[in-house]
């Protein structure tokens, strides 16, 4: 199948998973000659409510090229998961959220990890530790850099986000960046603010979705919403954007959090 065709084959899939998937597409036909790449991000609460293969299956229909996952249990869950979508590399972190039990980052893929690694973070105000795992990947010929991060809250900005900025993306931006995970942040908290000015921007933004009364926690007990505080961000000065992605709203819940996704074009 040429290129071109298969674009339009992607598109035609997109729009059949509109109705039932919380998708949401944006204005305007990406160009024939761009780099597609499906990413999306999971915290799973350390397995509690699904296996693996549930969790591999709900994400089936989105031919993914890349996850992020947070509060993975360690070993080889995220391998699990991997089997049912036929992505046969990843990178588990070692360092669990908070010292607290299966609260571990890592990342899943369809094609080979370089460089993966994980980075401390200590935050002046929240708990203690975090961390962000990392990989580079090439889809499609154009190398991409996943970072998957589970992030405190605060309310002066001196939570995880600013050691994140400081340790890993003022190395990053421009490298086809991919920032993914658990911010504890609604769009516009300070922490999220100061990630904006190392320039990431939001696929919601780029979708013009309005999620300010939405939410993403907890799927499991919607008493307790906390708004979106799950977020798929990159850097725009790449040059991508996004062109589709959402909330994956399930039935049944599979974790506390619901699962986000996004469709980025990158230019060639």
């Amino acid at each position: 199948m040429n290129l071109s065709r298969a674009n339009t084959v992607s598109r035609m899939l997109i729009l059949l998973l509109c109705g039932s998937t919380g998708v949401c597409l944006a204005g305007g036909a990406a160009a024939d000659d761009a780099a597609h790449v499906r990413v999306a991000s999971y915290n799973v609460e350390f397995s509690r409510s699904a296996t693996p293969e549930q969790i591999g299956a709900m994400f089936k229909p989105y031919a993914l090229d890349v996850i992020g996952f947070n509060e993975a249990p360690n070993g080889d869950w995220t391998a699990r998961v991997g089997a049912v979508l036929g992505m046969n590399y990843c990178y588990v972190g070692a360092i669990s959220s908070a010292n607290h039990v299966n609260k571990y980052k890592s990342i899943l893929s369809r094609t080979p990890l370089e460089g993966a690694r994980e980075c401390r973070l200590e935050a002046k105000t929240g708990w203690n530790p975090g961390s962000a795992v990392m990989a580079t990947t090439t889809i499609r010929g154009l190398p991409v850099t996943l970072v998957s991060i589970h992030l405190c809250k605060s309310q002066t900005g001196d939570g995880h986000a600013r050691a994140l900025v400081a340790s890993v993306l003022s190395k990053a931006i421009g490298q086809r960046l991919l920032v993914v995970g658990d911010f504890n942040n609604t769009l516009g908290d300070p922490d999220m603010l100061v990630l904006a000015k190392v320039g990431l921007t939001s696929t919601w933004d780029d979708l013009k979705m309005d999620v300010s009364s939405l939410y993403t926690w907890n799927a499991l007990d919607p008493k307790q919403r906390e708004g979106v505080i799950d977020h798929i961000l990159h850097d725009g000065a790449s040059g991508g954007h996004a062109v589709a992605g959402g909330i994956i709203e399930l039935k049944k819940p599979l974790s506390d959090h619901k699962p986000v996704w996004a469709e980025m074009v990158y230019p060639r």
